[in-house]
């Protein structure tokens, strides 16, 4: 993408893109020493097989894309990448106990019921235009089918995250048999005897994939364009974009073997 095409983006981006929360706290002061005494563990006793490490960015903005199938997902996710990733949680997880503990210490980022998506994903932009790295479920929300294929339709959430912060990598991680190890309303503690496969993908940029010929393949001229566009014009190609930046992760996901 040419200097003058991202400088399209960038007024497309402050018409069309996500507002960035003005502050995110980050409290994980026992993050580095639960991942000590985690690590060993996990490879001790987890049956736990990765592939495709390399493809998490050791620095810049992450978006780590995996399906959703179990309470352990983010644990298993956090636990793989090389990376301090952070999750966006509901609010419940913070109320008390272990699971607040072990929320605030991994870094997760509480989430407001009553304002939802909205602030979280303001939260999410706020975290990667740090430099962070965050884990999202495009699925939205946990596959409760009882056969497979469980892999559900994506939500667009995790196109506009990227489409607001186009220089960030997308990472499609594939997360197989955590069902097996904590099926929700079935088992109350993880069976960590259950093999658990994370496989991960080539990540992409949204400035990649706008112009890429497997991607949206639009020449630069188009992408200028769209920054003179009509806002009902715009928003319905962006629209556009989003659905298909969402089904092809999709389709990455699947084809990584996510069940």
């Amino acid at each position: 993408m040419s200097e003058e095409a991202k400088e399209a983006w960038t007024t497309v981006v402050a018409r069309s893109g996500i507002r960035s929360a003005d502050q995110v706290e980050l409290r994980y002061p026992n993050y580095r020493r639960l991942r000590v005494l985690l690590n060993p563990g996990m490879r001790l006793f987890l049956r736990l097989r990765m592939r495709g490490l390399h493809h998490v960015p050791r620095r810049g903005p992450v978006i780590l894309a995996a399906n959703h199938l179990s309470h352990v997902d983010p644990i298993m996710v956090i636990m793989a990448t090389r990376r301090k990733a952070h999750y966006l949680a509901k609010d419940g997880h913070f109320v008390s106990g272990p699971r607040k503990w072990l929320m605030n210490a991994t870094g997760q980022i509480e989430t407001n019921r009553e304002t939802g998506a909205r602030d979280a994903l303001s939260s999410a932009v706020a975290l990667l235009e740090a430099d962070k790295a965050v884990g999202i479920f495009p699925e939205g929300t946990r596959s409760k089918r009882t056969e497979a294929p469980y892999l559900l339709d994506g939500k667009t959430g995790v196109a506009r995250l990227a489409a607001t912060v186009p220089h960030a990598t997308v990472v499609p991680v594939a997360l197989i048999g955590t069902r097996d190890m904590m099926q929700p309303s079935a088992h109350k503690f993880p069976r960590f005897w259950r093999r658990v496969n994370i496989t991960i993908g080539r990540g992409v940029t949204w400035e990649e994939w706008l112009i890429h010929p497997d991607g949206a393949a639009l020449e630069d001229a188009e992408v200028i364009a769209m920054a003179e566009m009509e806002d009902d014009d715009l928003n319905a190609k962006m629209a556009v974009l989003q659905r298909q930046f969402t089904d092809q992760l999709m389709a990455s996901l699947s084809h990584l073997g996510a069940p």
